[in-house]
């Protein structure tokens, strides 16, 4: 083999490696977003892993290129002075052609699928499940977040519980600086400010704890200002509601008052009885 190409193929080979060796280390720590776990989610990580691949067939070349072109006409090289040529931008008009068609075919495809991505994923579809959607208001607070249940007439703070195979309608807005709520394993994040009423629908196929996260920077206690979101059979979820209701702990207006100062690292907290004009009382503040 002619030695100027050993040198590329060397290190081309050793960033194929460690390609590799990144692929098997991200299989190997949990990434919720690659382990979705509702159709969203799914379609989401499709989206994903397509743009990456598109993505590759031009970043790949360019690290092999990179290697070579510094091999190849690095100082003291007898070949980097017998090919100069000072107009070679127009030299050769294959190799032209190819570094502007192959960009800008993937730049071609990259903007379809993101507008196609961008329909189908909008937040406000509706999703189809095994049975009625449920209906669930969020309100983002300093530092927590607030699950109001409207049809079940309970409400829960940094715990979210809903059955599988079943729709989430999730009204959300925010009693607090802007933030964004967000479970990766589900899909679609998205913002929630004061005064705004914003939609999200998700859905779980299968039982399971998934991580819920404030993916907004909002102050000091930003951190800490995550959720548990349970997916759970319908008879589980039921009973859930019927064990909340037995508890002694209604949001009463004085309640809610304390709950919304700023407090940080908040446990889950259930309540057994919520006044149903809360969700809108919390919007209508911020109206004029």
């Amino acid at each position: 083999m002619n030695q100027k190409y050993v040198l590329p193929l060397i290190a081309s080979a050793i960033f194929l490696v460690l390609i590799v060796a990144g692929g098997v280390y991200l299989h190997s720590i949990n990434i919720p977003v690659l382990e979705p776990a509702g159709p969203i989610g799914l379609a989401e990580r499709g989206v994903i892993v397509l743009t990456l691949l598109l993505c590759a067939i031009i970043v790949l070349p360019v690290f092999f290129m990179l290697f070579f072109f510094a091999w190849r006409y690095r100082a003291g090289s007898h070949t980097s002075r017998r090919s100069h040529h000072p107009g070679w931008d127009h030299y050769d008009w294959v190799a032209e052609a190819v570094w502007w068609l192959v960009p800008s075919v993937i730049i071609f495809f990259l903007s379809i699928l993101a507008w196609q991505s961008s329909h189908a994923l909008d937040p406000y579809n509706a999703i189809q499940g095994s049975g009625p959607a449920i209906t669930i208001d969020v309100v983002a607070l300093d530092w927590k977040w607030l699950f109001i249940y409207p049809d079940q007439g309970i409400a829960s703070v940094n715990l979210v519980e809903f059955p599988t195979d079943t729709p989430v309608h999730f009204n959300l807005t925010a009693d607090a600086p802007m933030n964004s709520f967000w479970i990766p394993q589900l899909g679609s994040q998205i913002m929630v400010m004061p005064g705004m009423n914003t939609q999200l629908n998700l859905m779980a196929d299968r039982d399971g704890d998934f991580n819920g996260f404030s993916a907004q920077i909002s102050g000091e206690g930003f951190s800490g200002m995550t959720f548990d979101a349970k997916s759970v059979p319908h008879a589980d979820f039921d009973q859930w509601v019927a064990l909340v209701k037995r508890t002694d702990n209604p949001l009463s207006p004085a309640t809610y008052a304390a709950l919304a100062q700023p407090s940080e690292n908040n446990p889950p907290e259930t309540f057994s009885s919520v006044d149903s004009s809360l969700y809108t009382a919390v919007v209508n503040k911020y109206m004029p």
